[in-house]
């Protein structure tokens, strides 16, 4: 049967029926108004000249163009009221078949794209697929194309996002490790600063201690010279007025010279020449200066020794008090106000309340101990807390690593595990430091306001080895 042709309603505008009838009008295969339009078995028309080259003499099975349906027959029936349609859309002059306004058209053939070439990844119109070129590929709906990539790209999607997630969150540690790095660079910065004004502080006292001996020395030597130079002078005074009176003796008649001439020749004899005093006027023994921060700091070394009064029960003390160990046992020792009494504690004997000191205490593999200083009037009776709140200026070695016990706590970066620690105490300008004499390295400074005396403070964990108060090295 034929393919009805579609009516319209008398009361349609001119514009609006021609828009209506276009496509109607349209060959799907030439692009242009239908030229002698003929009608095939599926009831889809062509111009006759189209259809019959596309279809070619050859084509045994030839098929609709449209739809693909075949038309074994060959049999092509004139559709004289779509050539009436034609004549009618003609007379209102409107264009045929162009792809609508705003959409992508086919360059070739200017008709509008819809289907896919899946084999040339392409969108493609009605007559590109009738085409050599794609005669033989798979092709489908462009809407089917749509969909279908649709859902692929949103499969896509869900690993996109999960590298995207992995990717911020990556982002965002290094961000961290940036931030932590700049502000490990920027303490590290404030480190050495601060170790290098602490050390050209010392320096600077060194310059004046080294400057005050050696004017002491100036003047002291330069009287001794000034004295031998006096002495001298006298000598030289004598030994001239003696050789001027034998001089003129020499000169006198026989009677005069002989008189009292034993006596003269006495003193000449008794005029012997005492040498000066010597003095030493070398400067290089006792002015040798410290270049870097420990030698500065042996400067100030103190000989500490521990108080066997203060000591916890538990607590062992070596014969010269340089040692202390913990032991298992309580000792049977006087319960006084001045020993402690639950913390495993003991003090330095000497006290500070002003001036420079240093000392260093030989910690060994201990895994644990604390050591610093402390106020001598600290409770020393009950549990009490080692913080600068309480009179407590340490650091401690637990199981977690090295800690300044401020409040809270500071975590300190240790890269070598000290054998031995050195405490510097700066009374003046309030200041207690650590040092890790094993590598040279800063460990930690307390900046506080002190008043009245401070004590050492030794505090060693279970662990049988002692802590021990060094020898610092002196310096010339």
């Amino acid at each position: 049967p034929q393919r009805p042709v579609p009516l319209c309603g008398g009361v349609m505008a001119a514009g609006d029926l021609a828009g209506s009838f276009q496509d109607e009008v349209t060959c799907p295969l030439c692009l242009e108004y239908f030229t002698d339009p003929v009608s095939i078995e599926c009831g889809h028309n062509f111009c006759r000249a189209c259809l019959s080259q596309c279809w070619g003499e050859s084509e045994p099975n030839p098929s609709c163009p449209q739809c693909r349906e075949t038309a074994p027959q060959r049999h092509l029936r004139p559709n004289r009221p779509l050539g009436n349609l034609v004549e009618l859309v003609k007379r209102l002059r409107l264009p045929a078949g162009p792809a609508p306004e705003g959409q992508p058209g086919c360059e070739r053939h200017q008709e509008a794209l819809k289907l896919f070439c899946w084999e040339d990844q392409a969108s493609i119109c009605v007559v590109c697929r009738e085409s050599r070129e794609h005669r033989a590929h798979t092709v489908m709906p462009i809407e089917e194309a749509v969909l279908e990539y649709r859902e692929k790209l949103q499969g896509a999607l869900g690993p996109l996002r999960e590298e995207l997630e992995e990717t911020l969150l990556l982002t965002s540690k290094e961000e961290e490790k940036t931030t932590e790095w700049q502000r490990k660079v920027q303490a590290k910065r404030e480190t050495i600063a601060a170790e290098f004004n602490k050390l050209h502080a010392l320096l600077r006292a060194e310059e004046q201690l080294l400057l005050q001996r050696l004017a002491e020395d100036e003047r002291a030597t330069l009287q001794r010279l000034q004295e031998n130079v006096a002495k001298l002078s006298q000598q030289s005074a004598s030994l001239q007025r003696l050789i001027a009176e034998i001089e003129e003796k020499c000169q006198q008649p026989a009677a005069q010279l002989l008189k009292d001439v034993t006596s003269m020749l006495s003193r000449s004899e008794n005029m012997k020449l005492q040498g000066p005093e010597v003095v030493c006027t070398d400067l290089r023994n006792g002015y040798k200066m410290c270049l870097d921060l420990r030698e500065a700091l042996n400067r100030f070394a103190v000989d500490v020794t521990l108080d066997p009064d203060t000591a916890h029960p538990k607590l062992i003390l070596s014969a010269g008090r340089k040692c202390v160990r913990r032991g298992t046992t309580r000792q049977d020792l006087p319960d006084t106000l001045k020993r402690f009494d639950t913390c495993p504690s003991v003090l330095g004997a000497e006290g500070f309340a002003g001036g420079r000191c240093y000392w260093e205490v030989e910690v060994g593999d201990k895994t644990g101990w604390t050591l610093g200083v402390c106020k001598e009037s600290v409770r020393r009776k009950g549990k009490v807390a080692a913080s600068p709140k309480n009179g407590y200026w340490a650091v401690v070695l637990r199981e977690e690593g090295y800690k300044a016990l401020t409040c809270p706590g500071t975590f300190l970066p240790v890269s070598t595990r000290p054998s031995r620690v050195g405490i510097f105490l700066d009374y003046e300008a309030g200041e207690v430091s650590f040092y890790n004499v094993t590598d040279r390295s800063h460990l930690f400074t307390f900046a506080c306001t002190f008043s009245g005396t401070l004590r050492p403070y030794f505090k060693p964990a279970r662990k049988a080895a002692p802590l021990t108060i060094c020898p610092v090295p002196a310096q010339a």
